[in-house]
């Protein structure tokens, strides 16, 4: 299957641990991104392997039947995460990289991977233009949030 991946970079002022805190910690409600994350077994130690499903709001029970799987498919504390979402018609594949940067602070870079999961060659040919935008905007909205994350997680709860 064809997939459609858009890189983006953002930097920051905040150290590579602050902002990998904020990025790569998965707690059960993100405010800035308003989804509940309800973790596997392995939740107290994360890395590759850790499961977790995400639902949309904040939740007062087990998430809805069907609600999006994600696993962590690369873990390389504070420097690399990267996350596989499964939904019914795609995976997307989210890959963040932090760097270190001369004044201090740190260089995001967030690549995201879009792969259809069945469906017709000449429908995904049709759509492969919009796909690509798709990827693209979405690389943006999530750098964009990124202050916010890394604002939140300094925050005391």
């Amino acid at each position: 299957m064809p997939t459609t991946t858009a890189t983006g970079v953002r930097e920051v002022p905040q150290p590579p641990k602050q902002v990998w805190r904020a990025l790569a910690v998965l707690e059960p409600y993100c405010s800035v991104c308003d989804v509940s994350y309800v973790l596997g077994e392995d939740a107290r130690r994360p890395g590759i392997g850790t499961t977790f499903v995400c639902a949309p709001g904040r939740l007062d029970g087990p998430p809805a039947e069907g609600a999006p799987q994600g696993e962590i498919v690369e873990w390389d504390p504070p420097r690399v995460v990267a996350t596989r979402l499964r939904l019914t018609p795609e995976t997307w594949t989210t890959r963040i990289e932090l760097a270190g940067t001369r004044g201090g602070g740190t260089r995001v870079t967030m690549t995201v991977t879009h792969e259809p999961v069945g469906g017709s060659r000449v429908v995904r040919r049709l759509q492969r233009g919009a796909l690509r935008r798709l990827v693209q905007r979405t690389v943006e909205a999530e750098l964009a949030k990124v202050p916010a994350h890394v604002e939140r997680a300094a925050s005391p709860a």
